[in-house]
């Protein structure tokens, strides 16, 4: 389990934690959906109180339907406005029985284009998308192209200058490991610790394309773009690669770069404990399918 999960006794709720001594309604099916999107469309996955357009309000509003009643869900990662992800995992409990077939394919006739269900699968009531998550892993993809790309636009991040992914990945090995990640989290972050675990972060060129690809165990609010940031500066030769350790050390926001654009975000991954069987899926996106170590 997460290293922030810590069971206690409660009641059931609706998409809430199953513990030992929580009695689980008789009828009642949890079930979890992994979801791809394009987030360029959306003010973030949560929904909003303004109204605003949400990954999660199209989804809840799909799901509904083919419920036939009011769906809320409860989503593994809350992605930013105009961050992507192919491998979202939400869960939902629904008294509804339906094929798992029909949590999938039976959505897309209510969702739009940009948002697909990858797979469907009703799940023990002891799952959480949240909170039974091991780690979590992202991709950014930046082209440091000459001219700014027509296509893919809003999901690749530009550099208008040429990168050296050999300094960018001498600076990413100082943020491998358990540390205090105050200098890489939003300002608005709400998040009790910032103390994270990287597993690994991975830079790799092909071509005029460059792929970050990260896991940690959970991450702070804009951490990843935060980090990119940073690195797009030592890859440009603004500052050499032990800057990284220094701003990692100063415990400050105001110590780093800027945050990257959210275009080249994408949430690629959710591993859980191997017990609740869940599907796989490639990373992604669809043109870069295949593990990094394969690319």
């Amino acid at each position: 389990m997460s290293e922030n999960y810590i069971p206690v006794s409660k009641p059931y709720t609706r998409n809430g934690e199953i513990v030992a001594d929580t009695i689980w309604p008789e009828g009642m099916n949890r079930i979890a959906l992994c979801v791809e999107y394009k987030g360029t469309d959306y003010h973030g996955f949560q929904v909003q109180p303004s109204g605003v357009k949400t990954v999660q309000h199209a989804l809840e509003a799909a799901l509904s339907k083919v419920a036939n009643e009011t769906v809320s869900l409860v989503c593994a990662g809350r992605t930013d406005a105009g961050v992507h992800a192919t491998s979202q995992v939400i869960h939902f409990d629904t008294v509804a029985l339906r094929p798992e077939k029909a949590w999938s394919r039976g959505t897309r006739p209510y969702l739009p284009d940009s948002i697909s269900v990858r797979w469907a699968k009703m799940v023990e009531p002891q799952f959480h998308a949240r909170f039974s998550a091991l780690n979590r892993t992202y991709r950014y993809l930046i082209t440091d192209a000459k001219a700014q790309p027509g296509l893919l636009h809003d999901q690749i991040t530009w550099s208008s200058r040429p990168l050296n992914v050999d300094l960018m990945r001498d600076g990413a090995s100082y943020l491998v490991g358990k540390h205090d990640f105050t200098s890489f989290r939003a300002t608005q972050c709400q998040a009790k610790s910032p103390i994270r675990q990287i597993n690994y972060l991975h830079i790799v060129r092909r071509g005029e394309l460059i792929i970050l690809e990260v896991q940690a165990n959970a991450f702070l609010h804009h951490m990843v773009r935060n980090m990119v940031g940073v690195l797009m500066a030592v890859g440009a030769g603004d500052k050499p690669p032990v800057w990284v350790a220094e701003v990692l050390a100063a415990r400050d926001r105001s110590a780093g770069g800027v945050t990257a654009k959210p275009f080249g975000l994408y949430l690629v991954g959710v591993e859980y404990p191997l017990h609740f069987s869940l599907p796989g899926c490639t990373p992604g996106p669809l043109f870069l399918a295949d593990p990094l170590g394969m690319l």
